[in-house]
This record gives C-alpha cells, structure tokens and sequence, in this order.
C-alpha cells in the first residue's frame, strides 16, 4: 500500500526486457501506485506497484526490481530502493537485520555470540553428541573398529608378541575372564597381551592398558611386571571393562576426530568405519578419558575390588606406580595437587583418582 501523500520518487539505472541481454540506460519513476519506466531508445513502460518485486539486498551488488515477463530494472540507488521498500511495505524485516548490522556494537555482540555458540558446541555440544552417537553405534561397527585397530596397531610396531610365558599368559586370562564374566556386560571380550617397548615402535607405549569399543582389551607386559599381584591387574582390568560398557572409548574417538566420524554411529556404513578405525590408535593413545569417564570406570572397577576382596587398595597402589614410575611406591607417595590445578585438568589426576576409590572403600565399610 503507497502513501498517497509520497512525492515522486526517481531512481536511475539499466534495463533489461527479459528477452535479451542488451542494458539500456533507464529512469524507473513511483508515482502514487504506478512505476513508470524509461529506457533510452524511446521505451516506456508502465506497471502497477503491487506487480514489481524487490530482491533483498547484498552488499556491492546493484538492487533489482522485478517485472512480469522477466523485465528487471537494476540500480546502484540503494537509498532510493529502500525508500520504495519503505512505501510499499516490502522486506522489512531485512530492513530491521540491515540497520541492526551497520551498528559496531550490535556486530560485535553477534561476532562475541558466535563465539560462544561455537565455544559452548565443543565443550559441551559435541561430547554430548558423541556419547549419543557411541551408544547408538552398531555392535557390528564396533567389531570392526576392534578388528581395523589391532591390525594397525600390530602392522607399524605399536606392540609386539608378549614376552610373558605361556603359563602367565594363561593365568592372565583366567583373570580377565573372570573379571568380565562379572563386569563386562555381555560384550565378546578378548584379552591381548603385547610388548608395550617393541623395538620399531613409533613410540614406547611401556606400562599401559587400553580398551577398544567392541571388547578387546589390550594390556603391556611392562604393566603385568609392574604389578605386585593380580588382584591389581584385576582392578586395572575392570577399568578398561567400565570404559567398554559405557563406550566410552568409542565416544572418545568420535570427538576428538570430529563430527564425520558420526556418520558411522547413523548409517551403520562398515566401510566407513574401516577407513576411520586407522585413526583410532592416534586417538585412544593421545587423548585420554574426561573426568567423568574416568571415574565412571573407577566405580566399576572400585565395586568389583570391593565384592571380590573387600579392598580397593590395589588399584590404588597401582595408579601410585603409574604416577610415580616407582617399583616401590604406593598410594601415600602421589602428591594432592592444588584445587586450582584440579578445577583445570580435563582429566582427574591420579591423586584424586586414588582418593575417589579410597572414600568408596570407607563408605563400603561404614554400611
């Protein structure tokens, strides 16, 4: 609807018919409900106001007014067009988004907006979507992260054959079993022992456990002689079956490898899955557990010890040695680090991992 006070409104610029290239210098002229157009070679035009469309403006780029019949009328007047859109009532809300663009201080906040949207997408959007991801993911993708993983990881010397004798070995797997057979969640587990300190290894993986998304369990030689019984290993074994059971590994990979690997967890696509599976060892041995994953794993760990020797001491001992590299450490000898320097980690340090199972341990008994 026009104002029938306006006072004729003139803008310059080139025509086109709609039928050929050809620009003509032109005068588009608004006068009450009526656009009349001139272009040189003596052509006139007229259409009513309702008929013409105004595209949305893009900054450097002429504004075009549209006709019936493909005619356009193009103008670097952007004032002027927007005096029109005001008349006619058209794209205002462009016209609201324009002004609140030209204010520095408006753009700004948009820019400190996107900032934080995209802040508060990787701190928190993304694990979250990847822990959903993971536990929608396909046992049968899983097995073949397991499969892909174990052949990367034997093929460029990540690990080597165990040096453990055959009878420590077995005794090894009865542990596992029996660990499994009562944390493990259905999963088909499998133990692997290797040499963490293979010669042509890219680097030394020594005294170390990881578990893979589908059940298999990998556990260096360098840890088993690092451990002063089995009851240890045990601990250290249902830790890797708490990260099993609450995918926490598959949701680990999926972050720390970005959004295309969740894909797989929707389409279910096996090929996929092979071809991401050779940056799975980058990231199970890089990245490390979030706080809550950790001691997700813990309290698994933690009740098992708990049910089986009414103890969680020897998990803690053990972490103590990890910490320290000490054959003779225990728990007493890890240092409590700072609260600042804890409210900063992204991962529990051991200290307040060894802590975590002693209060379980206390709590288990004042019951």
């Amino acid at each position: 609807m026009t104002h029938p006070a306006a006072p004729p409104l003139t803008l310059s610029g080139v025509y086109f018919d709609g039928r050929t290239s050809r620009d003509r210098a032109a005068t588009l002229e608004v006068s009450g409900d009526t656009l009349v157009l001139r272009a040189e070679g003596g052509l006139e035009a007229r259409w009513p106001t309702g008929q013409v469309s105004i595209d949305p403006p893009i900054p450097g780029i002429r504004r075009v007014l549209k006709f019936q019949g493909g005619a356009r009328f193009e103008t670097a007047d952007d004032a002027g067009v927007s005096a029109l859109e005001a008349r006619l009532g058209r794209n205002r809300g462009l016209g609201r988004v324009r002004r609140l663009e030209a204010r520095w201080g408006t753009a700004l906040g948009a820019v400190a907006l996107m900032i934080l949207f995209a802040w508060g997408f990787v701190a928190f959007g993304l694990p979250a979507l990847a822990r959903t991801a993971a536990k929608a993911t396909p046992r049968s993708v899983l097995a073949t992260f397991d499969r892909e993983t174990v052949e990367l990881l034997e093929g460029q010397d990540y690990v080597g054959p165990s040096r453990l004798s055959a009878a420590r070995q077995a005794q090894l797997q009865r542990v596992f079993r029996r660990v499994t057979s009562r944390v493990g969640g259905g999963y088909p587990y499998r133990l692997l022992l290797r040499d963490g300190d293979a010669p042509d290894a890219p680097f030394a993986l020594g005294a170390n456990a990881f578990a893979l998304p589908g059940g298999t369990v990998v556990m260096t030689d360098q840890l088993v002689r690092l451990s002063r019984d089995d009851r240890e290993l045990a601990g250290v074994l249902a830790h890797e079956a708490g990260h099993v059971t609450h995918r926490h590994t598959l949701a680990g990979v999926y972050q720390g490898l970005g959004l295309s690997l969740l894909t797989v967890a929707v389409t279910g696509d096996l090929i996929s899955a092979g071809t991401f599976a050779a940056a799975v060892p980058a990231a199970l041995l890089r990245n490390g557990y979030s706080r809550v994953a950790e001691t997700e794993s813990d309290d698994l760990a933690g009740r098992h010890l708990l049910r089986e020797y009414g103890t969680t001491k020897p998990l803690r001992d053990l972490l103590a040695r990890l910490e320290t590299e000490d054959r003779g450490a225990d728990e007493n000898d890890v240092q409590e680090g700072s609260r600042v320097e804890d409210l900063l980690q992204t991962h529990p340090g051991t200290a307040q991992r060894i802590r975590h199972l002693r209060e379980m341990e206390e709590q288990a008994k004042a019951r």
